[in-house]
């Protein structure tokens, strides 16, 4: 199944390769995209780029899967965007859900006719989207997604377009995975920071050790079913820890 979804990667909606010289346009674009300061951003300007890239496009969105299963769109050039994504969300049909659970290029010529997502496609040409290409984003592992392409007009999009669409997707899923590492990383010292600053709120209030503060995190995170993190940051910001008897750093 691995090997399947590798050979599908990079092929448009009728299981074509793409031209090799069009990827030269994309080497300024890329390099901008991971110039981005942080993943919200570069998650932002992968949307409005698409749009004024690919001619077809009249709006454009960001779907995430998650490994279990929870859906989102991080990004999207206006609200009608989001609303459609909602759409696909609710009734768990659609062209990107398609596009990222199956890893492959999807384009709907015409909503009001199409027979695939019957519920979606309905109410999607009810809000005025007539057409939509939705293009594989390789992420991460546990990840899935897809590039969302909407146009007002049926048959909005051409050859060229999923050319572009295709080199565009590519490009933004490297910037993508870019950003997403730096941002982990970023989350990752914060984290160690913001629990050091409670450790030494602890240490100081309660003349512990530094292991014994950290003992009282972990039980208080246990016995009131919140993550370490928030217990912390919920100290280091307020000075409040809400303990449980059984966590009072006297006891230990």
């Amino acid at each position: 199944m691995g090997d399947e979804r590798d050979e599908q990667r990079g092929l448009d909606s009728g299981g074509q390769r793409l031209p090799a010289g069009q990827a030269r346009q994309f080497s300024e674009l890329a390099r901008s995209l991971q110039a981005e300061p942080n993943l919200d951003q570069t998650l932002r300007s992968i949307v409005s780029a698409a749009v004024a890239n690919v001619d077809g496009a009249d709006l454009a969105g960001i779907t995430l899967v998650t490994k279990n299963g929870a859906l989102s769109t991080p990004a999207a050039t206006d609200e009608l965007a989001r609303e459609i994504d909602r759409v696909q969300y609710e009734v768990r049909q659609g062209p990107c859900l398609s596009s990222a659970w199956e890893r492959i290029t999807v384009l709907a010529d015409d909503l009001r006719t199409e027979t695939r997502w019957p519920e979606f496609a309905r109410r999607a040409a009810d809000f005025g989207v007539l057409s939509m290409l939705s293009i594989q984003l390789y992420v991460r592992d546990e990840e899935m997604g897809s590039l969302n392409l909407y146009s007002r007009t049926a048959s909005g999009f051409g050859d060229e377009d999923e050319n572009i669409g295709l080199l565009f997707a590519s490009h933004a899923a490297v910037a993508m995975v870019g950003a997403q590492h730096e941002n982990d990383l970023i989350a990752a010292l914060v984290g160690r920071d913001i629990i050091g600053q409670a450790k030494g709120i602890l240490m100081e209030r309660y003349q512990i050790t530094d292991r014994a503060a950290f003992a009282v995190l972990v039980r208080t995170s246990q016995h009131s079913n919140r993550k370490l993190r928030d217990i912390a940051e919920n100290l280091a910001t307020t000075g409040v820890l809400e303990l449980a008897t059984h966590c009072v750093p006297g006891d230990l």
